[in-house]
């Protein structure tokens, strides 16, 4: 029964309750008290994972595993392992050898025995939960082998980009087909890194591999979806013209811009449960708050109520549970209703407006996790690699919305999407990995722009002390006059000659001279003790 409502769902078709699809990925690792990097390498613990969230989640459908990485690994990139997120590629292959050395993963490579192994006994063990099989898309895959340089390749060398793609589809085929010969009922392509490209480049980079791909998935008898994350709403038609049954989101999109799209089109849609926030960093009443909104834009017809991405490992399993009660009990869908206008949504207790003002610019990028998020990850790298650039001028911060105090960060700054790279409190990327040369160009002109108000908001003196009848002071005094003519400078110089002024200043000879600066932080209004320490973090 659970089987076929999402069926029905994937088809377009009305279901007498919602679907229901939780992403688990590395969470279920958090299920059976193992950490991400073992669970992750092993088809036995990925089986009891997925069967403790069965049992605990009550889906209709569920992913055998929830790794972009299994492809990039068996190809020959290197991964970081870590305790709660999948692992992260830190080497890319093409770096090291060219395409043509390359060969199409078998079921022998890399980790695909564990994932195989781990299909077929689901297979035997769960009757009536469908089984995703998800597949690094052939745009991601193409950065994890080539890294971040295929965006500046996609305008030089453009023949040479879809040569990648080319491999990478092929790649994507050929674990597709291992994955329904296992027993798989629905193949995800899951392409993250196509939120950064815009609809232009989608088409000529990614359309032609995307559509001959899901022809085939459907050639062999399985049902399709297409999943990215980010702030991906430019590309959604173009993802709806490569023609899967269904298109899944996250947060980023608004899910009634979603439904508009996919249903013009004849597909189904699914999303977008907010991860963090709600999810990780919620209550139940969060979680039943947020699908109900959900469920109210998606409908009851060709939709699927998920999250807006893979779990994060330490998700609450109660939260996902109250989603699971309103999925399967039409009364709690309604008590849920009648509360949710009573809900709090969570809100920044930050006030950043005066954010900024260091003297060195900082560079602020929200992100889910770059451990665990691809578009995350690279984006880092990206501001990683320019920093340097810059000296001591800039210093850069990773702000992971899994953390409260991350969250009310990025409010503060009204960020809405992420992955967002913020220079001095204001958004400048949005969901879109800068090129080198863009990003050095963005910092720059704050540097330049942080230059030009030192110079129109500090007020600068030199104060002059001494004797007014001492010659040595009368002398200093004219020299200083003549300074000041010769450059035309506006620092105000002041005569400091009453004794008990000269001692407060501890000057043990005379004359002297003393160089006062002052900056204007605030004014008109008081700041928030966050930005207050920005201050003293730059004066100390």
């Amino acid at each position: 029964m659970s089987k076929e409502i999402l069926f029905s769902a994937l088809t377009g078709q009305k279901t007498e309750r919602p679907a229901w699809l939780p992403f688990v990925g590395c969470h279920g690792g958090a299920l059976i008290g193992k950490d991400a990097a073992t669970y992750l390498q092993s088809g036995d613990l990925m089986v009891q994972g997925v069967k403790k969230a069965i049992e605990l989640y009550r889906p209709d459908g569920i992913p055998v595993t929830f790794d972009l990485q299994i492809e990039a690994e068996a190809l020959g990139c290197r991964l970081q392992w870590a305790a709660e997120n999948p692992p992260a590629v830190i080497s890319h292959v093409l770096e090291e050898k060219p395409l043509v050395d390359l060969s199409l993963p078998d079921e022998r490579a890399g980790r695909i025995p564990e994932i195989l192994k781990a299909i077929r006994q689901l297979k035997l063990e769960v009757e009536d939960v469908a089984l995703y099989g998800l597949v690094t898309g052939p745009f991601t895959l193409a950065l994890h082998l080539k890294g971040t340089d295929i965006f500046m390749e996609m305008f030089d060398h453009p023949e040479a980009v879809k040569e990648i793609m080319e491999f990478c589809s092929q790649v994507a085929k050929q674990m597709a087909h291992l994955y329904i010969q296992a027993g798989c009922d629905v193949i995800a392509l899951v392409d993250p890194m196509t939120s950064q490209i815009s609809p232009a480049a989608f088409r000529e980079f990614v359309t032609p591999f995307a559509t001959e791909f899901f022809r085939e998935v459907r050639q062999q008898g399985a049902l399709s979806s297409f999943f990215v994350c980010g702030h991906a709403q430019k590309n959604i038609e173009a993802m709806c013209e490569t023609k899967p049954d269904n298109i899944c989101i996250d947060e980023n999109i608004p899910l009634a811009y979603v439904k508009n799209i996919c249903q013009q089109h004849h597909i189904s849609f699914g999303g977008n449960l907010q991860l963090t926030v709600v999810l990780l960093l919620g209550n139940e009443d969060d979680a039943r708050r947020n699908a109900i909104e959900c469920l109210e834009v998606g409908g009851d017809t060709g939709f699927i109520l998920a999250p807006g991405c893979d779990l994060p490992y330490a998700v609450p399993p109660k939260n996902l549970q109250a989603v699971a009660e309103l999925v399967h009990d039409a009364y709690q869908r309604q008590v849920a209703q009648e509360l949710l206008s009573k809900a709090q949504e969570v809100s920044s207790r930050i006030n950043l407006a005066d954010y900024g003002q260091a003297e060195k610019v900082i560079v602020d990028i929200i992100t889910l996790d770059s451990e665990g998020c691809a578009p995350c990850q690279y984006m880092v790298e990206a501001v990683k690699a320019v920093v340097p650039m810059f000296n001591d001028l800039v210093i850069w911060r990773e702000h992971k919305i899994k953390e409260k105090e991350s969250v009310e960060f990025m409010m503060g700054l009204m960020v809405k999407n992420i992955p967002t790279i913020c220079i001095d409190g204001i958004i400048k990327f949005v969901s879109t990995i800068p090129s080198r040369e863009e990003l050095m160009r963005a910092i720059q002109e704050r540097i330049n722009e942080k230059f030009f108000m030192k110079l129109r908001q500090r007020h600068h003196q030199l104060l002059v002390l001494g004797e007014e009848s001492d010659p040595q002071f009368i002398e200093l005094w004219q020299r200083m006059q003549q300074a000041v003519k010769e450059l035309g400078s506006t620092v105000e110089v002041i005569p400091v000659t009453r004794k008990e002024d000269m001692e407060n200043y501890g000057v043990a000879a005379m004359p002297a001279v003393i160089a006062v600066r002052e900056q204007v932080k605030s004014a008109g209004k008081i700041p928030t003790v966050e930005v207050i320490k920005e201050w003293l973090k730059d004066l100390a």
